[in-house]
């Protein structure tokens, strides 16, 4: 929420300073997130006066005008549309700094004409979006007047982060409230006399579902003059970022920005018969403000004329009935939509406007009756003409309700004494009122349900800066330690992964449900029931698409080499044990180039290097561990493996992507990556006193070569399993080192050559022993495998 000061104080009486609000905005729970004085950025430019501009004789985009500063007369070479003689502008002399770019003027020639300084467009300034030409200056503006100090943009301005619970500081006179609650100033009242209707309206207004739209409330005014917006309320709207579009619509702007009252208007000439507020049968489409076509769902509340929808409740008007400086004749409406059913049609629509933001949470709906009559009276005395009597459709619903209070609930529930007679104070300077039994909270106050409620806000106005701070007591002499072995492993883990030149990612814990399904988790408790996108309501049952999607990001913004890692929470279901602790890796695309070897692409073995690397360091026994092609179906079905402790626990899956979803997560090449399940990882063993010392062999091993002809479906990790228990003495390493398939070997057979190695101990091993242990390892690998010693 962005206010000016001077725009607090047009609500707030109040002698305190910049310095002074900032810390009580704070102090009462509104956290001030910015405080921006442009003064000081803009002091330097001041208002000048074109004289000539004359076309640029070598350029026809360019234009050259001499330009009275008000101490002298200089050229400046410009190149906005709009420039022309005796316009008044702003203007930046050489060595200042534009705000947009940081970029410091100099004297140049441009096609070789001098330039003296530079004509600014409000986009440059920072002021608003507005790039289109140079500002245009009211021609009652004092050349050579600082720009900043004469358009009043040396008011300070304020931005607070608002919780969702407090929709009533979305408004600068919620804000006034709190500070006069707090003793820093009055709040002063607001005009809401009726406006006389001077005709009966002739549109009329039917509401078909009343919990959608409680109230409506709207009148007509003919003979209105639309044009420009007065000089105070275009820099009011500015000051906060807004563009100003027209007196009509930048009066509804700031009665938003102002008493949180959301309007709009419509171009009563282009509405036809009257207006019908419904729920949208679906497939019903219209072009917004916006200017984007949208089509809405069953049930989203529509409003609409005798020629079908014409805007959408609550959040956006139609280009079809939207005023323009030719409107003579307007309709204006106030209303109260429910919060839920605009947060969901503003979401599946993805529309975010500043009238959803503010009916999503819920606004004043005892104000829209106050609203629309103050809304008139502006429009009456900006654009002129008459109002007529105002319709109403539905009714104002009713919030009253009544809230128990005991005063001592201050001290026990936050642990400050308040008296009663300052909390009955405070909460009345708040706007409750006190009835029998407890308070009854103002309508402007949806987030006010309990005592503890009421406790919070006599809080926070006396100042949660004086809650004192109180120390946890101590329930032992020695705390225990702070975090667990399973804690601790998880940091180790992403340590271990950035050593490895891994970067790690943190992605969102949803995705959309379709990719989700893909891999292996759509199920519908995991659906999200109010999700913060359209594409993210999916619980993830894998880390793996979010990881995929960054890398396709990564590669096409230029970067060739992607490696990321993620460790967090994957989602099987919605019991407590149905998440579990993943570490995550996507290695993809080639390493960088080097004269001394070749760029390749990772694949499974780059990626299973990383997780054997990670799981030694996690004191995983790698010797232990058995590979297996059990990888799910998003793997490459004969480019992945699984690694297992014993028959039933997969500690980890690694490999290539399927081929065929690679398109599918925006990938050209399908990557290396894997998943290591940190909770499935034996907790390491508490630590000895000492390790003991690294024994070295007095004897030189023996390694022995064999070559073993096997079916080609049995796996090369069952003949080493089985080759190492030969001898579990003597036998410390068996690998394979080749791999045969073709002319001499039967089909559906390979041949697999392991290397074994024999590691003596009391003494050197003689022949008889060596080919002893050899027949072993060769009936051992026949028993386990079938495999046959090639001849």
């Amino acid at each position: 929420m962005k206010f000016t000061l001077s725009w607090l104080k047009e609500h707030l009486e109040t002698d305190a300073s910049l310095a002074t609000i900032e810390q009580a905005l704070t102090a009462v729970g509104l956290e001030v997130e910015a405080v921006v004085d442009r003064s000081a950025e803009l002091a330097p430019f001041t208002v000048a006066h074109v004289i000539e501009a004359r076309q640029h004789p070598n350029a026809d985009r360019l234009r050259v005008c001499v330009v009275d500063t008000g101490a002298e007369t200089i050229q400046v070479v410009c190149g906005a549309p709009n420039a022309r003689t005796g316009m008044k502008s702003v203007l930046a002399r050489p060595g200042m700094t534009i705000p947009r770019d940081k970029t410091v003027l100099k004297v140049g020639q441009i096609r070789g004409e001098a330039s003296q300084g530079m004509l600014c467009s409000a986009s440059e300034l920072m002021i608003s979006d507005d790039h289109d030409g140079i500002i245009d200056l009211p021609v009652d503006a004092p050349v050579g007047a600082p720009f900043a100090a004469w358009m009043g943009l040396d008011d300070p301005m304020i931005e607070i982060a608002v919780t969702p619970n407090r929709p009533d500081c979305l408004g600068v006179r919620g804000i006034a409230r709190d500070l006069a609650a707090a003793g820093f100033g009055r709040l002063k009242p607001l005009d809401t006399t009726a406006v006389p209707g001077q005709f009966p309206c002739p549109i009329t207004v039917r509401i078909d579902d009343l919990s959608a739209t409680p109230v409506f409330m709207g009148r007509m005014i003919r003979g209105v003059r639309n044009g420009p917006s007065p000089a105070w309320l275009q820099q009011r709207l500015q000051s906060v970022g807004l563009r100003s579009i027209s007196t009509l619509v930048d009066i509804t702007n700031w009665f938003t920005i102002a008493l949180n009252r959301p309007l709009h208007v419509f171009d009563a000439a282009r509405v036809q018969g009257g207006l019908r507020l419904y729920p949208s049968p679906g497939a019903e489409s219209f072009r917004a403000l916006n200017g984007k076509d949208y089509t809405l769902d069953a049930g989203m509340t529509a409003i609409g004329d005798d020629s079908g929808l014409i805007s959408l409740a609550g959040i956006m008007g139609g280009d079809s009935t939207g005023c323009t400086e030719a409107t003579t004749d307007v309709f204006l409406e106030a209303a109260y939509f429910d919060p839920l059913r605009t947060a969901r049609t503003g979401r599946a629509l993805g529309i975010h406007s500043d009238a959803r933001h503010r009916f999503e949470r819920g606004i004043d709906p005892a104000f829209t009756g106050p609203g629309i009559e103050m809304a008139t009276r502006m429009i009456l005395d900006l654009c002129g003409g008459e109002a007529s009597d105002v319709v109403v459709a539905g009714a104002v619903p009713d919030t009253r309700r009544t809230i128990a209070f005991r005063p001592g609930r201050v001290e026990s529930l936050g642990g400050v004494a308040v008296e009663a007679d300052t909390s009955a104070s405070i909460l009345t300077a708040l706007g409750f009122e006190a009835v029998d039994g407890g308070w009854c909270p103002p309508s402007w106050r949806p987030d006010i349900e309990g005592e503890a409620d009421l406790v919070e806000e006599v809080l926070r106005i006396r100042g949660f800066d004086l809650i004192p701070i109180t120390p946890l007591p101590r329930t032992a002499t020695l705390s225990r330690a702070a975090l667990s072995p399973a804690q601790r492993r998880t940091a180790q883990s992403r340590r271990l992964l950035a050593a490895r030149g891994l970067t790690e990612a943190v992605t969102w814990s949803f995705m959309p449900k379709a990719l989700a399904a893909v891999f292996g988790g759509a199920s519908d408790a995991l659906t999200l029931a109010n999700p913060i996108a359209s594409d993210l309501d999916q619980m993830r049952p894998s880390i793996l698409p979010n990881l995929l999607q960054a890398a396709a990001r990564n590669h096409d913004r230029g970067t060739p080499t992607v490696a990321l890692f993620e460790v967090g929470p994957c989602y099987r279901d919605v019991s407590p044990s149905g998440q579990e602790i993943v570490a995550t890796l996507v290695r993809s695309g080639a390493a960088d180039r080097h004269w001394r070897e070749q760029a390749e692409e990772p694949d499974l073995y780059t990626i299973k290097a990383d997780v054997l690397a990670v799981l030694a360091q996690l004191g995983v026994p790698i010797d232990k561990l058995d590979i297996a092609r059990e990888a799910p179906a998003w793997y490459h079905p004969g480019r992945s493996g699984v690694l297992k402790l014993g028959p039933k626990t997969v500690v980890a899956r690694f490999g290539e992507l399927h081929p065929g979803l690679t398109n599918a997560v925006g990938l050209e090449r399908a990557p290396a990556m894997a998943e290591v399940f940190l909770e499935a990882l034996p907790l390491p063993k508490a630590k000895s006193k000492g390790r003991p010392l690294l024994k070295l062999p007095a004897f030189q091993p023996v390694r022995r070569d064999f070559a073993f002809l096997v079916e080609r479906r049995i796996d090369a990790a069952k003949l080493v399993a089985a080759a190492m228990k030969a001898d579990k003495t003597l036998i410390t390493r068996a690998q394979v080192f080749d791999v045969y398939e073709g002319k001499g070997i039967p089909e559906g057979m390979r041949s697999l050559a392991l290397s074994v190695e024999l590691q003596p101990i009391d003494r050197t091993l003689t022949d008889v022993e060596i080919e002893a242990v050899a027949k072993q390892v060769i009936d051992q690998v026949a028993k386990a495998t079938g495999a046959t010693l090639r001849s």
